[in-house]
């Protein structure tokens, strides 16, 4: 009776194994996933004061591995909060993975009615909420050159006109310009003769450069990759090109960059792009 009573135990327990791995395999093997329309997926602003606010919520309750696109950014949690950093209608692309390797994406428009949740206005003022154009300032009697760091807000020493870019950067002086797009925070170099070069961007508005009174001379950092802005390069050293600059001017019309070579002070020469939005 002993040795049925333990046979018995060992038939249930392979049962029982059985019984729970069939199912799985037999539905990761059937499992052809579920199309776009069937996703059950939401982006829900954070309500403030009875106004939709610029922090979102996002939820995926489909049987699909996630991926949010925010514009600024990416998330492949599950469930996620992020913050969009411009008001009105923005869209949140979703990607699913499902079990069979088929990817489905879908858009959700979310509308933000203030921005409740602190986030860099330079992110409004450089894209205009979608796209915008930027090139250089032409009211301006030098566009690039260099002057003095921490000291000077613009050329001053070696002033080059907008005229003599194309001798420094050919193809970046009248006629090209740049494209600062809030999806995917993509930077987009366009010479005159239409060649483009794409790239991301970023900002860290916390690493403000002060002056040795204390005063902020740089109110943070404009970060490229894989692009430069027009004529971004740095003369002192070697014509390398600059993917890091000081913010000095950054609002709706005008934008001011300056970049100094590694351990320079006060007086040391640093170069200045001047540019403005076009309209």
């Amino acid at each position: 009776m002993k040795t049925y009573r333990i046979y018995s135990l060992w038939v249930m327990m392979l049962a029982l194994v059985y019984s729970g791995c069939e199912p799985i395999e037999e539905r990761m093997a059937m499992g052809g996933g579920i199309t776009a329309d069937q996703l059950n997926i939401t982006a829900t602003p954070v309500v403030v004061d009875g106004q939709n606010s610029n922090k979102i919520v996002l939820d995926n309750k489909s049987p699909v591995l996630s991926s949010w696109d925010f514009g600024v950014g990416t998330t492949a949690r599950k469930t996620d909060t992020v913050l969009l950093v411009t008001t009105g209608e923005n869209e949140i692309i979703f990607t699913g993975l499902n079990p069979d390797g088929t990817k489905i994406t879908k858009t959700l428009t979310v509308r933000v009615d203030e921005l409740s949740f602190e986030v860099p206005l330079e992110w409004g003022y450089l894209t205009g909420g979608t796209e915008r154009e930027w090139i250089w300032d032409d009211t301006q009697p030098a566009v690039w050159g260099n002057g003095g760091y921490l000291a000077s807000t613009k050329p001053e020493w070696w002033m080059v006109p907008i005229g003599d870019i194309n001798g420094q950067a050919p193809g970046e002086g009248p006629g090209a310009k740049m494209v600062f797009s809030l999806r995917g925070a993509m930077l987009t170099k366009v010479k005159a003769d239409g060649q483009e070069e794409a790239g991301f961007f970023s900002f860290n508005m916390a690493r403000t450069t002060t002056q040795d009174d204390g005063t902020i001379w740089a109110k943070g950092k404009l970060t490229t990759r894989g692009v430069t802005v027009l004529c971004g390069k740095s003369p002192d050293e070697g014509n390398a090109p600059v993917y890091e600059y000081d913010i000095l001017v950054l609002d709706d019309d005008r934008m001011v960059l300056s970049y100094a070579p590694p351990g320079s002070g006060a007086w040391d020469p640093a170069f200045f792009w001047v540019f403005r939005a076009v309209e």
